[in-house]
């Protein structure tokens, strides 16, 4: 079954891939210069030259990752929950060790943000391809 903390991490998830999808999927140049914003960033311009195409795609795989994750939170079971949480990890394990290796010309402030950024659709998904407790019997 589906469980209510599951559910929230699905659409925690979804929620990122929804922010960093559609803004890199319909302002693909405003993605790339500004990049996560709030504050901090670029992230992506400091990695090289401009290619609307990369971005546009990058944007179009987190929408997909989203609206998976919108479908397993309405799901009753978990299964497809497991699937997105192995696909975010597929996704995020190399996107993370990529990013490792690559942090110059970031300022520390924005190479510990991006770290922690990056970690953490891994410590979300990690989750959900855990079998949930069952809860005790009343009385036992």
């Amino acid at each position: 079954m589906n469980t209510p903390a599951r559910r929230i991490l699905l659409g925690v998830t979804s929620a990122l891939g929804v922010f960093v999808g559609a803004w890199a999927a319909i302002l693909p140049d405003s993605f790339y210069a500004s990049f996560p914003g709030l504050g901090l960033g670029p992230w992506v311009a400091v990695d090289g030259p401009y290619n609307e195409h990369l971005v546009r795609d990058v944007g179009a795989l987190y929408l997909a990752l989203a609206a998976a994750g919108v479908y397993a939170a309405l799901s009753p079971t978990i299964q497809a929950g497991r699937a997105v949480g192995i696909a975010w990890l597929v996704f995020s394990v190399p996107h993370l060790a990529y990013h490792l290796e690559h942090l110059e010309g970031l300022d520390p402030l924005n190479a510990v943000a991006e770290i922690v950024s990056l970690s953490s659709t891994i410590v979300l998904a990690v989750p959900l391809l855990t079998t949930p407790r069952k809860k005790k019997e009343q009385g036992k």
